[in-house]
């Protein structure tokens, strides 16, 4: 064990210096040094906790992302002769790309635009089944365009809707907010005509469309712009890859969908879709604007003929037609990098949307001194037809799934392929209550004492029943998730006690002490849940798409809010529809505040801004695919990072690299073997520990980390080694040792090393589970043997046995854990 003494100060910061490169002259002979590039999973690990040392030397990368170096190694390349029997230690550290400045706390509130994109990627493996997976990808890109209608129609609610149309229509309640002064009715003012009321509201809803436009472009600058290691074709020849056809298909014998030149590199669509989401959002803006003032032109005769409301209502059918057809036209070109760009598309679709949008906002403000806004602001088909319009596209995926699975079936996809399915329809209820929270905390907060929609002391209407229905059934889906969550207890509890007589025999102890065997017990049943994800996602996903249906039915029946449309049925369901109203509204609004308020301590507190990172690590690994204005994808600038210094290194210097990943960094680094050309990837070893690859990347996103792909990996790579614990709640086995050669899987590891108190081990071990594996003997001896198996390719350094046993008494050469 290694006792680290903690000082008040912090470490210096990493020096800068230039790469060090190897003369070009080097004979190709030479036997060469040997690398071990150490990628961190998720946490923010610093390049000194990574390499030990407290003053780490930058070799290539910027502020964002970059390569370390102890300083005495700079010079690695050019004396071999001191790297005879331990290998040269390089880190990677990639956290400051989800983990770094304050700002990137926001990235909370586009969390429902994340999971969707999540979706996309969840698609089961196919086989010549192209126009399925197509459709598979269209169906997620609309659901994803639903998202950015419902932010954009919430905002709208709140901004023309309860303040513009009803609170500064109503004396009682804008006498109250001197901001509103100068819109009141009782004013009198140039600006108290309800319409042009609602052209002004219309920039606050105009604003956050273009701040989702700017955060998309500019993160795609700033990370995603990396340009892959090479921009030809994909190997066709490259031995024991498996194919994983993209939404275009793709020859079988291809590389995998990962090892494709274009795969981290999706410029052109998240061009297009940024184009047509950002169109999408200034047209709903426009259609609440003008379909107020066009309502009004054909229900009575004043001064604006009623043709001009019919033509701007034309033109906005016609660019929501345009909208969804850009939509669904193409998908992701994943087999050759793609650096076209649609620059009229991307130029004029945004464009010509927001010129509309203005012609919208001088249509509203032309004078009406007849019109007067009573009631709310007709909104509630809006939410309805966007709430059923998410419900069947998630049906219809659904169905594209399960048609997917049928036909190739893996037994370790989750939910018999319906993965995708259950996480968009997430995404939509995430979607749903956060847009539901702000109209009701805004309705409350202009209301005063009186309850929207009740009718009681109420000064304004509120928002539109649909969302007070969906509110309450936010506690009868708590009741029924109590349901699966007990079970999981109980047979967690029951898989604890099971696992205690195997334990106290696995230590060999006579004398067994009851609580560490308890300690260890539970941990490692509670590591097994993560296997158990199915059974809470796959209820919750169902009950909410039945719940959803239901709200809507009650909303279009009754019109009212729950409590009053059950009045007549009982003392006992009026209290129940009330406790049940109110208790949704509280707990919807409580959420939201919470999660502004998280995002607001996450911007100005680092611990919790690395916490924040660390679900980013997890969520944007995936490329934007479905949604642009999602957080942008990591791993866009990572895998081409780590692909290019493999290829670079190998090429010069003709020396053996073991690249070492923990957690996530493990996902990283088989993405980047993957976009090796295969001669490098022969002379490269994977070696893995806490990893996620087939435990939750394998059973969720099957046709990219699927057994085939998986396979493929294992037969192209040199040799692979993955380390694993039964006390690990998010690393596993990657499921790979059948068939001919060394086995992938090593494990589980014992943990604790030490079951209880012992002369040479005085203090109690610590469990370990998903952190420190370089702790474990077993890390530096898998190590040295894969150092060892890739010298039959290239000349030996040293003699096997002695560099074998120099290695084991070494121990880790640096922390990657993260």
């Amino acid at each position: 064990m290694i006792l680290v003494t903690v000082h008040q100060h912090l470490p210096p910061p990493p020096r800068e210096r230039v790469t060090p490169v190897p003369p070009a002259t080097q004979a190709p002979q030479s036997p060469g040094p040997a690398l071990e590039l150490l990628v961190h999973g998720v946490g923010g690990t610093t390049p000194q906790e990574m390499l030990d040392d407290p003053r780490p030397v930058r070799v290539t990368g910027d502020a964002t992302a970059a390569m370390y170096r102890r300083a005495g190694d700079m010079d690695a390349e050019q004396h071999p002769e001191r790297y005879r029997d331990r290998p040269i230690a390089e880190a990677y550290c990639w956290s400051n790309l989800t983990s770094g400045n304050g700002s990137r706390a926001l990235w909370l509130l586009l969390l429902p635009f994340m999971v969707v994109n999540l979706a996309h990627w969840m698609r089961p493996t196919a086989r010549g089944r192209t126009r399925a997976v197509r459709l598979y990808g269209v169906l997620v890109r609309l659901v994803a365009l639903s998202l950015t209608v419902l932010l954009t129609a919430a905002a709208c609610e709140v901004a023309l809707d309860l303040t513009a149309w009803q609170c500064a229509g109503v004396p009682d309640c804008s006498d109250k907010r001197s901001w509103l002064g100068f819109l009141s009715t009782a004013q009198g003012g140039w600006w108290s005509q309800p319409g042009r009321r609602l052209a002004l509201a219309a920039l606050v809803p105009t604003a956050l469309v273009g701040l989702l436009w700017f955060l998309s472009n500019r993160t795609w600058s700033a990370y995603e712009s990396q340009r892959p290691l090479t921009g030809s074709e994909p190997d066709r020849a490259d031995p024991g890859t498996a194919h994983t056809p993209d939404t275009a298909g793709a020859p079988a014998g291809g590389r995998p969908a990962l090892g494709r030149p274009g795969f981290w590199y999706g410029r052109r669509l998240v061009a297009r879709l940024r184009a047509a989401h950002t169109a999408a959002g200034f047209l709903t803006v426009a259609a609440s604007v003008a379909g107020a003032a066009a309502r009004h032109d054909r229900a009575a005769t004043g001064p604006v003929p009623g043709i001009i409301g019919r033509l701007i209502e034309a033109a906005l059918v016609l660019g929501a037609l345009v909208v969804l057809w850009v939509v669904c036209r193409r998908g992701r070109s994943e087999r050759r990098l793609d650096n076209r760009l649609d620059r009229a598309l991307i130029t004029y679709l945004p464009g010509a949307a927001l010129a509309l949008l203005l012609l919208a906002a001088v249509y509203a403000a032309w004078s009406r001194p007849a019109w007067i806004s009573a009631g709310a602001l007709p909104g509630d088909v809006s939410f309805s037809v966007i709430t059923l319009g998410q419900g069947t596209l998630v049906v219809v995926l659904a169905v594209v799934s399960l048609g997917l699975y049928r036909k190739v079936p893996e037994p370790r996809t989750v939910m018999y392929g319906l993965g995708g399915p259950v996480v968009a329809m997430l995404a939509c209820a995430l979607g749903g209550v956060m847009t539901g929270g702000v109209a009701q905390r805004v309705a409350d907060w202009l209301d005063g004492p009186g309850t929207p929609g009740m009718g009681r002391n109420a000064v304004i209407e509120g928002p539109p029943v649909l969302l007070s229905w969906q509110a309450s059934v936010i506690p009868v889906l708590l009741v029924l998730l109590a349901v699966p969550g007990a079970v999981l207890l109980v047979r967690t509890w029951l898989t604890a006690r099971a696992l205690e007589p195997e334990i106290d025999r696995e230590y060999g102890q006579e004398r067994p002490d009851p609580a560490r065997t308890r300690q260890i017990a539970r941990i490692r049943a509670t590591a097994a849940l993560t296997d158990s994800a199915p059974w809470i996602f796959g209820p919750v996903s169902g009950a909410t798409l039945l719940l959803g249906a239901a709200a809507v039915g009650g909303a279009g029946a009754s019109g009212e809010v729950p409590g009053l449309a059950m009045k007549g049925s009982g003392p006992f369901i009026e209290s129940v529809a009330e406790a049940a109203q109110s208790t949704g509204s509280w707990m919807i609004g409580f959420g939201f505040i919470l999660f502004v308020t998280w995002g607001r301590r996450a911007y100005r507190d680092a611990s919790a801004r690395r916490t924040i990172g660390i679900l980013w690590d997890v969520g944007t690994f995936w490329p934007r695919a479905a949604h642009p204005f999602a957080p942008p994808c990591y791993a866009e600038r990572a895998v081409p990072d780590l692909a290019s210094r493999m290829c670079g290194w190998t090429r010069l210097t003709h020396g053996r690299l073991v690249i070492s990943g923990h957690s996530q960094g493990s996902v990283l680094a088989a993405s980047a073997v993957w976009q090796l050309p295969a001669e490098t990837r022969s002379r490269v070893a994977l070696l893995t520990y806490g990893s996620p690859i087939e435990r939750l990347y394998a059973r969720w996103f099957p046709a990219y980390f699927g057994h085939g792909p998986l396979q493929g990996l294992h037969r192209s790579v040199h040799c692979w080694r993955n380390l694993w614990r039964a006390t690990d709640p998010i690393g596993g086995r990657v499921r790979l040792d059948e068939g001919p050669g060394p086995e992938v899987d090593r494990g589980p590891l014992k943990d604790p090393l030490v079951y209880g108190r012992t002369p040479e081990h005085p203090l109690p071990e610590p469990i370990l589970g998903h952190s420190d594996y370089q702790a474990d003997p077993v890390f530096a001896q898998e190590r040295a043997a894969l150092l060892n198996r890739l010298t039959p390719v290239l000349p030996r350094q040293a003699d096997g046995e002695e560099s074998t046993k120099s290695l084991r008494a070494q121990g880790s050469s640096g922390k990657s854990s993260g």
